[in-house]
């Protein structure tokens, strides 16, 4: 079983399928290394896919407490897996609280991304709605502790953002939500209130993001409140991105819209690959991009 170390120790379980360019796949709070199955399968014809459990999702290792989690340490968890896995350069996709990680890899090793994709992230990251997601966040970790992950699972599984998986396909909805029930409860909390809840926000990192030269894909669903603002605000910073809204989508875009997320990532990916991905001149009007071939 292979397995990284992380510059505290921590070990981290990670899997690998496919050969090729490596693609980093990075998960979701209420997901882990399974959740990307069906981009795994596809694109595990062409790359290799490298998937990993985040530091308090068995098999990765639980910390007891919760001074071992944090987002910065997220950062560089990922960089551990692709230095186990000999990965100098990846591809790197990553959803919501793996979207946060993916984007921070870009900023802080640039060196180890070919290309990355960011999905619906931005949830707290407006700066007047900072307060209520650490409220939120500090709610929900509770309960985790005081109630465990399979009552959790519930109620968290029906969110505003997530019951679009369940209208689309309810037989992912139920593998997502006994995954989540079967999640260890103190690694969720200790996530909840290391990464989620003290993370910066994207608003305050927009200089640093205005000097992104890394390929980077936004996507976000339409129906995902928390995304929708901050993701504009992404593609608005970084001149090397581009945004696609997915219709009639919530939070899980990877499982509600398995081959249209594929596609997109796809093209994205063989456009970076063949050097045809460029970037928006600060100098022209807005919306308008230079150096991207479409023919």
């Amino acid at each position: 079983m292979p397995r990284a170390t992380a510059s505290d120790g921590v070990g981290l379980h990670w899997e690998e399928s496919g050969s090729g360019t490596p693609i980093l796949f990075v998960h979701e709070f209420a997901g882990d290394h399974r959740s990307w199955a069906p981009q795994v399968r596809h694109f595990a014809k062409s790359h290799r896919c490298i998937t990993y459990a985040a530091r308090g999702y068995p098999p990765s290792d639980v910390p007891r407490d919760v001074s071992s989690y944090a987002q910065a340490l997220a950062v560089e968890d990922a960089d551990s897996v692709l230095d186990a896995a000999r990965a100098g350069k990846a591809h790197v996709v990553g959803l919501s609280m793996g979207g946060f990680a993916t984007l921070h890899l870009v900023l802080t090793h640039p060196d180890r991304v070919l290309s990355a994709v960011v999905g619906g992230v931005g949830y707290g990251a407006q700066p007047e709605k900072q307060d209520q997601f650490r409220k939120e966040s500090n709610a929900i970790a509770d309960a985790f502790q005081s109630q465990g992950s399979a009552v959790v699972a519930e109620s968290y599984a029906v969110g505003p953002a997530r019951v679009q998986l369940q209208n689309k396909n309810p037989e992912a909805w139920r593998e997502f939500k006994d995954a989540l029930a079967q999640h260890d409860a103190t690694g969720a909390a200790n996530t909840m209130l290391g990464v989620q809840a003290t993370r910066p926000s994207l608003y305050a990192m927009q200089e640093q993001l205005r000097v992104v030269r890394t390929p980077v894909l936004i996507l976000a669903g339409d129906e995902d409140e928390g995304s929708l603002e901050a993701s504009l605000m992404l593609k608005r910073a970084i001149p090397t991105s581009a945004l696609l809204i997915l219709p009639r989508t919530g939070h899980t875009l990877n499982l509600e819209e398995p081959e249209l997320f594929n596609a997109t990532v796809e093209r994205f990916m063989a456009a970076v690959e063949n050097g045809e991905w460029g970037t928006r001149d600060p100098r022209a009007t807005a919306g308008s991009i230079t150096g991207v071939r479409t023919s």
